[in-house]
């Protein structure tokens, strides 16, 4: 079986007939609402814009859900990225346990939107298993230290609770509840449904050219129509070129996937626990879940994001290296194979988090970028956005402005 490198399973999986397609925008017209970018994000922002009886319009510059959103691993974590240590140093123990607190509402909620919805994106709860290996036992204790001090709801796991469990050496670790899987694409077009259904207009290959603004209100510009708003709503993973001023606030990064083929059943019993994600401590992480149809799913080696030239060869690479870290982690996985390795890019800001709501240089905007292509970040995004749209923001909103 030859590998399929750059190409993502989760839209491959989509029978086309499924994948619902939008017209272009053409002409003028006028929405309370004009969503960028419709990614999961952008979905989850305009589903909860369109509910709250808000005119939405969303402006896709390709197709509903096919960028970052189709490429990421499908975690929908309680866990915002950094360490809790690192947002505490960054901003202090009060708005860390905010952040904190934030992801893990955010996962619950997002979870009970997708169910009541009857999204069909194989959402399923998954616990967190932390290990530390080596000498990351050290500083992953003071991480399980410092979350259990600020009242979390954690357990240490000794080496021989993680060999029961997860069938694999390890010198500690500790377990994160709250936490679900999904397939990201097809919650993305899950969402994409439900809001259009509420009213939200959709428009694909769209691309915006120009955002003008007054004091007044704002237009967006497309290459073929205009739409003026009261509330222009960018969800498009980190600045792009029309907002080339708040670019500095990210770095460009890479995350590297793979799925193996199917494992077999002999092989499976040998795997651990298919309720949990494994995620490796670190300086390096590495995550590891089982999908739906009996495959693993890789996910680490990030990385600054490389130019198109070299690209594929570092794909090449990386896969090889995510099926090596797997086959130290687990031998008997030897002579399985990845039917897949692809990449994922997306913005990292300094301290790792999201930036989310007004910007003082740009009236009538609001943004959701960085955070690494959470799922999480998509749901609590959507809050905060339609709170400060409505102007009924909370005071624990500003630990993801722009002024932080």
């Amino acid at each position: 079986m030859r590998t399929r490198y750059g190409l993502s399973p989760w839209t491959l999986d989509v029978p086309a007939s499924r994948k619902v397609s939008y017209p272009r925008f053409r002409g003028e017209g006028d929405s309370r609402v004009v969503v960028i970018g419709a990614g999961l994000t952008g979905c989850a922002v305009a589903h909860a814009c369109a509910s709250a009886g808000l005119e939405t319009l969303v402006l896709e510059a390709d197709r509903v859900g096919q960028g970052a959103t189709s490429r990421g691993p499908g975690l929908l974590s309680p866990e915002p990225g950094p360490s809790f240590r690192d947002v505490v140093a960054a901003h202090g123990l009060r708005d860390a346990r905010r952040v904190f607190d934030a992801w893990r509402t955010g996962a619950a909620q997002g979870a009970a939107l997708l169910r009541r919805l009857r999204i069909n994106c194989q959402l399923d709860p998954r616990e967190t298993l932390v290990v530390a290996r080596g000498d990351d036992e050290h500083e992953l204790r003071k991480e399980f230290a410092a979350r259990s001090d600020a009242g979390f709801d954690l357990t240490w796991q000794t080496p021989k609770q993680i060999a029961g469990r997860m069938k694999l050496d390890a010198e500690g670790g500790f377990k994160i509840r709250d936490g679900f899987v999904v397939d990201p694409y097809r919650a993305c077009l899950g969402l994409a449904t439900a809001a259009a259904r509420k009213g939200a207009m959709f428009y694909e290959q769209s691309p915006v050219t120009r955002v003008r603004f007054t004091r007044k209100d704002a237009e967006v510009l497309t290459a073929h129509g205009r739409v003026r708003t009261s509330a222009v709503i960018v969800t498009t993973g980190t600045a792009t070129a029309e907002f080339k001023g708040l670019r500095r606030h990210f770095s460009r990064r890479e995350t590297y996937l793979a799925m193996t083929a199917p494992v077999p059943v002999a092989m499976r019993k040998a795997l651990g626990d298919r309720g949990a994600v494994l995620s490796s401590a670190g300086p390096d992480p590495f995550s590891v879940r089982w999908t739906a149809d009996d495959r693993l799913l890789l996910c680490g080696g990030d990385q600054d994001e490389t130019s198109l030239k070299v690209r594929p060869g570092v794909l090449v690479q990386r896969t090889g290296q995510l099926m090596y870290d797997l086959l130290r982690t687990y031998p008997v996985i030897s002579g399985l194979q990845p039917e897949f390795g692809w990449e994922a890019s997306y913005g990292s800001s300094a301290d790792g988090l999201m930036y989310i709501g007004a910007h003082r240089n740009y009236p009538h905007h609001f943004f959701a970028l960085g955070g690494g292509g959470s799922i999480t970040g998509a749901f609590v995004a959507a809050r905060i956005i339609l709170r400060a749209v409505k102007g009924d923001s909370e005071k624990a909103d500003e630990v993801f402005g722009w002024t932080r």
